[in-house]
Formats: structure tokens, sequence, C-alpha cells
């Protein structure tokens, strides 16, 4: 298996820098970071990726049964930290991939120093004493929505989930990427996501970790980090002043800037 085709994996920043392992969320690839990796550039060594099904991963490895769990995509991390032998890297994963990098840290510990959570969500559907942000019959609706006609979803929910009305942009390039991606396999991934529950796994992490929120989020909403972030042991949770759910394009500074100063490097 070439994990590094497969996944169309990209290495690039300092070469002799700590690692920094960037995942991206449901609907997206690695495009997605492209504005904070010349920040982070300068003092890491970052590695991207695309999942399998998305981007420009080879879709003849996608299989429904692997990726219709968290865990399909958890092991796709793990395979490239093992081709890579990326020991001691700094995960940072948006949105789904928050929870993906809890699974891997959990199942395979000795490729990950650190975790960052940018805009994390455990559990996206709200029940007594959690509120996730939605109810049932919203995410059953969306889902429905998704899967009978996934490109007018797509038109519709990106600007939503990327906020930032005053800068449509943000919303088009979001559009694009969900229009990009093959329905069959965003349908899989979007069930996976949203009618995913791991707030139990959140106990499992013991690795520092970085909560990373919004001070808007239609997906996240803030009750979510906090959270995560009282279920996590000595976690620190940072508010960005931004909106929206992509902080790495509406706030690539300080993105950037709050990823690196938790990672402690000299700047």
């Amino acid at each position: 298996m070439d994990v590094r085709r497969r996944n169309n994996v990209t290495v690039t920043g300092r070469a002799d820098g700590p690692v920094l392992l960037l995942a991206h969320g449901f609907g997206c690839d690695q495009n997605m970071w492209r504005l904070v990796l010349p920040l982070l550039a300068k003092d890491f060594r970052v590695v991207l990726f695309d999942y399998v099904g998305s981007g420009r991963s080879d879709p003849s490895a996608w299989s429904e049964q692997r990726y219709s769990s968290l865990q399909g995509y958890a092991r796709d991390v793990l395979d490239v930290c093992e081709e890579l032998d990326l020991r001691d890297a700094i995960f940072v994963g948006h949105s789904v991939s928050a929870m993906v990098g809890v699974l891997a840290a959990a199942e395979a510990p000795q490729w990950f120093s650190r975790l960052v959570m940018v805009a994390p969500s455990p559990r996206y559907i709200d029940e007594a004493g959690y509120r996730g942000g939605f109810s049932a019959d919203d995410i059953g609706e969306l889902l429905e929505s998704l899967e009978s006609n996934y490109l007018g979803w797509s038109a519709a929910m990106a600007p939503v989930i990327m906020g930032n009305a005053e800068r449509p942009e943000l919303g088009q390039e979001l559009t694009a990427s969900f229009c990009a991606t093959d329905p069959d396999m965003a349908r899989v991934f979007a069930r996976t996501t949203f009618l995913s529950d791991t707030r139990e796994d959140l106990k499992s992490v013991a690795v520092p970790t970085l909560v990373l929120e919004c001070k808007q989020d239609a997906i996240a909403p803030r009750e979510v980090g906090a959270y995560v972030h009282a279920a996590i042991p000595g976690s620190r949770l940072v508010t960005l002043d931004a909106t929206g759910h992509c902080p790495q394009l509406s706030a690539p500074q300080a993105t950037a800037e709050a990823i690196a100063d938790f990672a402690d490097v000299a700047r």
C-alpha cells in the first residue's frame, strides 16, 4: 500500500522542526490549511494529507465499510504516522478530525505528543444535560437533504458552516470543496460525522491538549468547547476572536499563533 499516494501526503516546512500533522474535516481537503501553512512552516515540519474519499486521495482505496466509522479515518491517520515515522507529532484536527485524533492517539499513543482540537464536537445532537447544537430532527433533515440533493445541500450549507457573511468568498470556497467531493463518499462521511458520539473517548486523552473554539460557531457552539475542555483534564481552552466553523480560513493569523504558542516553539 502506497500511503503517500493513497492519502496525497504532502510534507513541507522546516525539516528539523517539530512535526505538525494537519487533518481536515468533513467535505474538505488539505487545501483548507493553506492560509496557516506559511505561518507554521517557518518553525515546524508540516505534514498534510487527504482522507480517502476526499481531495486528491486515491478513490480506488475507498471502502464504505471502513469509512462508515470514525475508526476508519483514525486508521488513515495512523497509516500516515507509520509511513513517515512521525513519532511525537503534534496532531491538529479540524472539526470531526479533532475526535479522529483522539481515537488515533488512544490506539497508538507513541505517535503523538500533543493534540490541537480546532472547533471540535464529540456529539452534534442535543440530549438532556448536553448541548451539541442540533436536535435529532435537525440532523435527520440535514442528512436527508444531503442524500437527496448533495450539490444543492452544499450550496445552502457551506455559507452557514463558514459564517462570515460579509466575506462571501469564504462560503463559496467551502461550497466548491464540498462539490468536488464524490457525493456517495460524502454521504457516508456525513453520516459518520453527524451521528457520531465520542464523548466517552475524551476520557482517554493523556497528552497535553489545546481546544480552539470560535467566538461564534453555528456547528460547534461554545457550550461544546466548554464540554470538551472540562472532559480532558489539564486541557487549555482558547476562544478565538473569529466567527464560523473554519478559523484556519477566517482567522489564519490567530489560529496559527495559538497552535504555535501551544507547541512551545521559540518564535
